[in-house]
This record gives structure tokens, sequence and C-alpha cells, in this order.
């Protein structure tokens, strides 16, 4: 089997500093599940940071991206950031934090 490569790009909110990287990093080291036990990663999960807020997970065993956007709006939440950041899949693989987009259509009532 195929290793399947998946990247999760924080690098809008990390370059923000609302969101610690390698905090989430240590996250994923120790949440990822490998055969029903955290921790237990081994050779077959590789996680590594790719230069400006950007994690890279290489699976040589069974992976669901799903499992990896789960786990990441997990850390958002336990970090309270669930409120602005989102995860959205820009291509197949590719997981992206963005923020919401807040439209404010009534501007110019603020300062009465």
């Amino acid at each position: 089997m195929a290793p399947a490569a998946y990247i999760i790009n924080a690098s809008q909110p990390a370059s923000d500093k609302i969101f610690d990287v390698s905090a989430f990093e240590k996250f994923l080291h120790e949440k990822i599940k490998v055969d029903n036990r955290t921790g237990n990663l081994g050779d077959t999960v590789l996680i590594s940071q790719q230069g400006d807020g950007k994690i890279e997970v290489i699976a040589h065993t069974q992976f669901s991206g799903r499992y990896l956007k789960y786990l990441t709006k997990k850390f958002l939440k336990k970090q309270q950031l669930r409120d602005w950041l989102r995860v959205v899949s820009t291509s197949q693989g590719v997981y992206e934090l963005r923020f919401f987009n807040v439209v404010n259509d009534d501007q110019d009532d603020d300062d009465e």
C-alpha cells in the first residue's frame, strides 16, 4: 500500500499569532491512534512541520483524512478557536485552516 500524505495548512492563523503550530503537532503525536491505541505511531505515521504553519502527516497504514480533520477540530475546540477558525479541504489530502468570513452589513449604523 502506498503511503498516504496529508497536509494541514495553518499558515494564515499562525501568521496572525493565534495558532500554535508546534502545540498542534504535539497534540497530533499524542492523539493519533494506530491499531486503536494512542501513542503507538512508530514508523507507520510520520508527523512533521513544513515551514510556515504547515504540518505534513504521512501514513504507511490505512488512514482517513476525515480523522485528521476531526482531530484538528478537536484541537481548535480545546484552544477555544473553534468560533473563529474552520477546517476546509482545498484538494485531496490537503486541509486548510481558514477564518470564518464575518460580513458586517450595517457598518455605518455602529457610530450612532
